[in-house]
């Protein structure tokens, strides 16, 4: 298994299926298999370079696998960060083949400047859940507790996806947050809680089920209030278009979506 991420850059129902997407059945976890998906001749060659948000490095490393495993010849590599992190990268000429944002805005910075090479795809949705370490040493019960000075509390920064988000949520619950720090992507938030270097974090569901014994997780009402959609797209300038396209085909397949809600992620909404 050859997939691995690369170092982040320094700055310098479903849409139409056309561009990212293909004939997949993205609402039947058990179509269609990993060569149907992705490329049945093995022929796929080169590296294939994806940019995808941090919430999505589990499940996307476990897809570029598959795909490098019927495709010898191809090697997958990541760019995991946060999606505006990586928006900028995209915009100012870094190499990619594909994008795939943990929310819509983000998206619409590459799609604005004209740079997909297909209409983005939403495929799958995610919401935040309080990280708490294990056993909840601070006794945080909800939202509101984001609120207590005497917390310390980590949050995504505003402009990231799950910075967005917590904003959302707090203006719903009526809470005046008081974060002591706010992070550049969901998994520094996340490595806050699990050193117990905060008492508690706003990350995704899929971040808490990713952690396992690490942390606790604790759902609130008001996240209902801010679900994140997660669109993919091709890139028109990525160097390995055929890779590409098989990469988002296999995510909106039956296999890539098994494994999204096998990893806590919703079906997309109609």
């Amino acid at each position: 298994m050859r997939s691995r991420a690369l170092f982040a850059l320094p700055v310098a129902a479903l849409l139409v299926l056309s561009g990212c997407g293909g004939s997949s059945s993205a609402d039947d976890p058990s179509a269609g298999s990993p060569s149907a998906a992705a490329s049945p001749g093995g022929d796929l060659t080169g590296t294939l370079t994806v940019f995808a948000a941090a919430s999505l490095t589990g499940v996307f490393t476990a897809l570029g696998d598959r795909l490098e495993k019927d495709n010898p010849d191809l090697d997958v590599r990541f760019n995991f960060a946060g999606s505006s992190q990586l928006a900028t990268q995209i915009t100012q000429g870094a190499p990619a083949d594909v994008f795939a944002s943990a929310n819509e805005a983000q998206m619409a910075v590459v799609t604005d400047a004209g740079l997909q090479a297909g209409d983005p795809v939403i495929f799958t949705e995610n919401v935040l859940e309080i990280a708490v370490p294990k056993d909840n040493p601070a006794h945080v019960t909800g939202i509101a507790d984001f609120a207590d000075p005497d917390l310390t509390l980590a949050v995504c920064a505003p402009d990231v996806p799950c910075g967005s988000a917590a904003q959302k949520v707090f203006q719903a619950a009526g809470v005046n947050a008081q974060p002591d720090t706010q992070e550049e992507d969901v998994k520094a938030a996340l490595n806050k809680v699990q050193l117990g270097e905060v008492d508690a974090a706003l990350v995704y569901a899929t971040d808490v089920i990713a952690a396992g014994e690490s942390v606790e997780g604790i759902p609130f009402p008001e996240a209902e209030q801010a679900i994140n959609r997660y669109p993919i797209c091709t890139l028109k300038a990525g160097p390995n278009p055929h890779a590409a396209q098989a990469f988002a085909d296999l995510v909106l397949s039956g296999v890539g979506q098994h494994a999204l809600q096998e990893a806590g992620f919703r079906p997309p909404s109609s």
